[in-house]
């Protein structure tokens, strides 16, 4: 029931307007909207984990923002549209490595600068 469309669907749209939040108020860099995922740069590397952090919609990082990473962060974008707000804890459970996330192997781990 909770990755029923409407409810997935309520869970990214929140999940989305607190990363904006956060990256408005962290960002110092560049904003901008690349295929639906918006891209914060110049956050400060304590506020998101490895390269960059996708919540919902949005993509926190300092300067890694190149097309195949922004490419590998749309795939996170849905995976949060599909999961919602269960996304997190799905993640969690699938494993801190990212060659073994299976979250991260759909996202691609080339263009996710993991080989």
């Amino acid at each position: 029931m909770l990755l029923a469309p409407p409810l997935a669907r309520a869970g990214y749209l929140y999940a989305t307007l607190v990363g904006v939040v956060w990256g408005a108020v962290l960002s110092t860099g560049r904003i901008r909207r690349v295929d639906g995922l918006f891209v914060f740069t110049g956050v400060p590397t304590w506020a998101f984990s490895r390269g960059g952090s996708c919540i919902g919609g949005v993509y926190l990082t300092d300067t890694n923002a190149g097309p195949q990473v922004l490419e590998h962060e749309a795939v996170h974008r849905l995976q949060w549209q599909k999961y919602g707000l269960l996304f997190p804890l799905a993640y969690f459970l699938a494993g801190s490595d990212p060659l073994t996330n299976r979250f991260e192997v759909e996202a691609g781990l080339e263009k996710g600068g993991y080989r």
